[in-house]
């Protein structure tokens, strides 16, 4: 174990991570970075922005799950954190990707309802195609059918709760909606991939791009 801890102190500065439960090595956009609060509470960092040394995680809630004794040694000290450190990083990253997509919205690539959604589709023009959780199957499936047919079938998320959706696009009773291509719908699926690659324990490589990554339903 000193010797993992040596290259993870090696590796703060260096292009790739250690992960304190596993040992395996990631790019930092790849990984979860923790940092602690002055307080000594362990507080999750998925922007990477939080001051002091940081000690990091696979991207995989199970790993996170079981990260108690790993952080108190990376951290080199007895820490405290919150016993459901699993889902609140979830939840975090649930919002992170909310919030992006709250921008992609003003930046006015966001089409919503299922008409104007099936519209966008057949323009071929779609790079994603959400639906609520609350979602009529067959609704659904006839959109479904029309991304499937396009000569570049677009991302399919099925993750969000239409009340967070009204919140993060600023409308009622969002079910279906779609984004049309442009930074800041790259930026949010970029996030989103970070969210299903967190549930899934499947990797993401540098997250630079989504075109490799495949984005499943995560709905439990």
């Amino acid at each position: 174990m000193a010797g993992l801890l040596a290259r993870i102190a090696r590796e703060e500065s260096a292009s790739e991570r250690t992960c304190v439960v596993t040992g395996e090595k990631g790019p930092p956009d790849a990984m979860l970075r923790f940092a602690l609060s002055p307080e000594g509470v362990v507080t999750p960092d998925i922007r990477r922005k939080l001051p002091g040394r940081g000690v990091w995680t696979r991207l995989d809630q199970r790993v996170v799950a079981r990260a108690a004794k790993g952080l108190s040694r990376g951290f080199r000290k007895n820490v405290s954190f919150d016993s459901g450190l699993a889902a609140k990083v979830d939840e975090l990253l649930l919002d992170d990707a909310l919030r992006f997509l709250g921008m992609v919205n003003k930046a006015g690539l966001v089409v919503a309802g299922a008409a104007k959604v099936e519209a966008a589709l057949r323009s071929g023009r779609v790079v994603a195609l959400i639906h609520a959780r609350e979602g009529a199957a067959d609704g659904i499936e006839k959109l479904d059918r029309l991304a499937r047919a396009a000569a570049k079938p677009p991302l399919t998320i099925n993750l969000f709760e239409s009340p967070r959706l009204d919140l993060a696009l600023g409308r009622t009773n969002v079910i279906h909606a779609a984004l049309r291509a442009g930074s800041a719908s790259a930026a949010f699926l970029v996030k989103f991939a970070r969210l299903s690659a967190y549930r899934s324990g499947e990797a993401v490589g540098m997250c630079s791009t989504v075109t490799d990554v495949t984005l499943i339903d995560l709905t439990e």
